[in-house]
């Protein structure tokens, strides 16, 4: 019995010295107790705003409830509600919620009074889906470089970006919609005014995203709301300006009460009353989010904004990956030939198709089917706004733009039952079929575990030391510019800016990287520029 006593005693003085190694912080809205994981103090599941349920869904964020006591942030919060629709997609939490308004720290400071540079990622998935839970956005890596990493949720698909006539009515700005990129915006403030308790710089933050998430970032650096929230900003395939306009705020209210009817209700109350899960099996993919200048996120065309220089004017770093689409985007299923691509972007780019042909280079089968094709399609894809976002910084903001070609594959896949799947995602191999043969290039998302240093974290593909060579290298271009606002350090090829050069200097990232200025490339980027100039 004595014995059994000792111990329950040491038990108890065990537990009670690991609680009171658990890193704990006072933010505005209380104290959040994390965990230490090898000098990186974590904190999960933190809340930025109030839950978005019941009258709040399709509400701008609200402020925090704040807490009494110690909340614990061990754990992810719920991950955004959404369908399964890409397969590369893991997720630290099994949990799904209309709840999902929180973030997650990665933090190295040791005194909590260090002032470190910040990086908030917010990911991809078409605002259609993805979490701040997921591995490869992890922020160990970046937080053993120095940094205060941290990971955002936002509300997505329907919950992220409905708008209609009757929420416009009931705000107190007169739109509706873009609730998705207000709780960014919420994020953003919330870090803010609290990071100064995790030892990080709330002078120093800078914020990244990839596909959606950079489309989110160009969003960001447009919104009036923004001003003096960030410092710096980076954005990985992806931007809200490209070949045509956001839509209206008459476009997207029109469209959102025609999707009420389709959706079984007559009223805004009946929708709200609708439980999550049955309003995004309801909705399904009728959900595709829009945005729209809903007078209150954007009061005017993002693309204007950039022109006039009214945007936050930070140095930027952007890119783009060398094989974003494959041609069959553009052709859907016909066979790869000029007529058939031809018929098929006549709609988009109408008397402008045969120029557009000529300047790909595109004149015979071979060339739609080669380095040509694959240039067409990723720029119809994402390629294309990706560049304009960036020209037009480079033009009005007076700030430092740095670019990015990212090249180097993916290795072959580690597990045999997948194959690669849409927008760089993975699917489930089909009976006897053969594997596919490596991607010509780096395909749609395939950057974003070299860029953050997570590549560990993916178990599908054969991963080589040349993969970590690469990774090493990204990383550090991402780490000295959230430090400083330039990329280039010890170990890395110059990289220099775009500022005041006749032709554009880009960074070819590889196992071997280098700079490149090709006049043709930017000469027919101007040219299609010009086609859509709305």
């Amino acid at each position: 019995m004595k014995n059994f006593l000792l111990s329950c005693l040491a038990l108890m003085l065990s537990v009670s010295a690991l609680a009171q190694q658990a890193p704990q912080v006072k933010t505005a809205d209380g104290v959040l107790q994390g965990v230490d994981e090898s000098g990186v103090k974590v904190f999960k599941g933190v809340p930025f705003a109030a839950p978005p349920v019941g009258n709040l869904r399709w509400r701008a964020p609200q402020p925090v409830v704040a807490w009494q006591g110690v909340r614990m942030a061990d754990e992810f919060g719920p991950n955004p509600m959404q369908e399964p629709i890409y397969g590369d997609m893991n997720f630290g939490t099994s949990k799904m919620s209309e709840d999902c308004l929180y973030l997650n720290i990665w933090t190295p400071a040791k005194t909590m009074d260090e002032g470190l540079p910040v990086l908030i990622y917010f990911n991809g998935g078409g605002l259609m889906a993805g979490s701040g839970s997921e591995p490869r956005y992890a922020g160990h890596a970046m937080a053993r470089k120095g940094i205060v990493s941290i990971t955002a949720n936002y509300r997505e698909g329907i919950f992220g970006f409905y708008a209609n006539s009757a929420l416009s009515k009931e705000s107190s700005y007169k739109g509706s919609g873009n609730y998705g990129f207000l709780d960014q915006v919420a994020a953003i403030s919330w870090v803010k005014h609290n990071i100064r308790a995790f030892g990080g710089d709330p002078n120093r933050i800078t914020i990244v995203g990839e596909s959606a998430g950079s489309m989110s970032v160009s969003a960001l650096m447009a919104s009036p709301l923004c001003q003096g929230l960030f410092a710096q900003a980076m954005g990985s395939s992806g931007s809200v300006i490209g070949y045509q306009p956001v839509k209206t705020l008459a476009e997207a209210e029109k469209q959102g009460d025609a999707q009420m009817k389709a959706l079984g209700c007559k009223n805004l109350k009946q929708l709200r009353a609708l439980p999550a899960e049955e309003l995004m099996k309801r909705a399904g993919m009728r959900a595709i989010p829009i945005s729209n200048i809903d007078n209150y996120f954007f009061t005017k065309q993002p693309i204007d904004v950039f022109r006039a220089g009214e945007q936050t004017r930070v140095p930027l770093l952007i890119g783009r990956n060398s094989y974003e689409m494959p041609i069959g985007f553009v052709l859907r299923g016909k066979p790869a030939t000029v007529e058939n691509l031809k018929a098929s972007i006549q709609d988009f780019y109408g008397a402008n198709t045969d120029r557009v042909l000529n300047l790909y280079g595109i004149h015979t089968d071979a060339d739609v089917r080669g380095q040509q094709g694959i240039e067409l399609a990723s720029d119809m894809f994402i390629t294309f706004s990706t560049w304009r976002w960036g020209a037009l910084h480079l033009r009005t903001s007076g700030q430092p733009v740095y670019r990015y070609l990212y090249c180097h594959p993916r290795p072959p896949m580690a597990v045999k039952d997948k194959v690669a799947g849409l927008a760089g995602g993975v699917a489930d191999k089909k009976g006897d079929a053969p594997a596919p043969p490596r991607a010509p290039g780096a395909s749609h998302s395939a950057d974003i575990e070299y860029a953050m240093g997570t590549l560990y974290t993916n178990l599908v593909y054969d991963w080589q030391a040349e993969d970590y060579v690469v990774s090493e290298q990204f990383s550090n271009y991402y780490a000295n510019f959230v430090k400083t606002g330039n990329p280039n350090g010890l170990g890395l090829v110059d990289w220099p800016s775009l500022n005041g050069k006749a032709v554009a200097p880009v960074l070819q990232l590889d196992v071997h990287s280098s700079v490149k200025a090709d006049a043709q490339l930017e000469h027919r980027y101007e040219a299609v520029e010009g086609m859509f100039h709305y």
